[in-house]
């Protein structure tokens, strides 16, 4: 991995989609073991997955992982925290909700 340059690799994956009461999530699980770093971007290759109500679909893709160069690897770690931040909202109020 260079320190200005991203590097592309392709990973068979299992996509899960869960589409239910208890439940609505969407999980790619790497068969190969890869592991996604800061500042990494995954790419499931194929048509949309849509999973009827009330069902999880399992299916066998491709996954394009574009590695992040050194440079925003670095980048990412230092601002990631901020960011995350920025998805916390805090509210105090002593209104009682109804």
């Amino acid at each position: 991995m260079g320190f200005l340059t991203r590097t592309r690799e392709e990973a068979p994956c299992t996509v899960t989609i869960s589409h239910r009461f208890e439940e609505l999530s969407a999980h790619v699980r790497f068969n190969n073991g890869a592991v996604v770093h800061p500042g990494d971007t995954v790419e499931v290759q194929g048509a949309e997955i849509m999973a009827p109500y009330g069902e999880v679909v399992s299916e066998e893709r491709t996954a394009v992982i574009t590695r992040a160069s050194g440079l925003e690897r670095m980048w990412t770690r230092a601002t990631g925290d901020l960011e995350f931040m920025e998805l916390c909202e805090f509210s105090f109020s002593e209104e009682v909700l109804a």
